[in-house]
């Protein structure tokens, strides 16, 4: 199963148009999370809001999640070492206030933790190879030693 969340502010329905649109060729079920967008999705099954429960059996059932560039399912992946594609929000296109997103896929893209989709056509790329999406090495659920004692550092000066 791929599972593809919005996240918990707002709907993303350029995310749910392409995946809709790339479900026929896919031989894996696809569920989505919406939060009632208005794309009405013909190819995959939706839910709106979920409780964090549903969400983490969904998340753990998933052989891939799919999602826009929110850290909290970036960390969720990277630390249960599951292969995430994420479709950044554009503030271009009115998805979101800022280019926040772009920013953080394109770092987490260069530093290889992370399979980054910027439209449609790559994102179909992405799970048509689903054999060859980057799977991270787990990190950790605490900060290491040295990121701590450097920002402790960084505080009392």
């Amino acid at each position: 199963m791929i599972f593809v969340t919005v996240g918990t502010q707002a709907p993303f329905d350029r995310l749910i148009e392409a995946i809709d649109s790339i479900a026929p060729s896919i031989n894996e079920k696809i569920i989505a999370q919406t939060l009632k967008g208005k794309y009405i999705p013909r190819h995959i099954e939706v839910v709106d809001f979920v409780s964090p429960d549903v969400f983490a059996e969904y998340f753990n059932n998933a052989s891939v999640v799919v999602s826009h560039a929110g850290m909290g399912t970036i960390i969720s992946a990277l630390t249960s070492c599951k292969p995430l594609i994420i479709f950044p929000r554009k503030a271009a296109l009115e998805e979101h206030r800022n280019e926040h997103q772009a920013a953080t896929a394109r770092r987490l893209g260069e530093l290889q933790l992370v399979n980054v989709a910027t439209d449609a056509s790559s994102l179909a790329a992405f799970l048509h190879n689903r054999d060859r999406l980057i799977i991270p090495d787990r990190i950790g659920l605490q900060a290491s030693p040295a990121l701590i004692d450097s920002i402790a550092a960084f505080i009392t000066t």
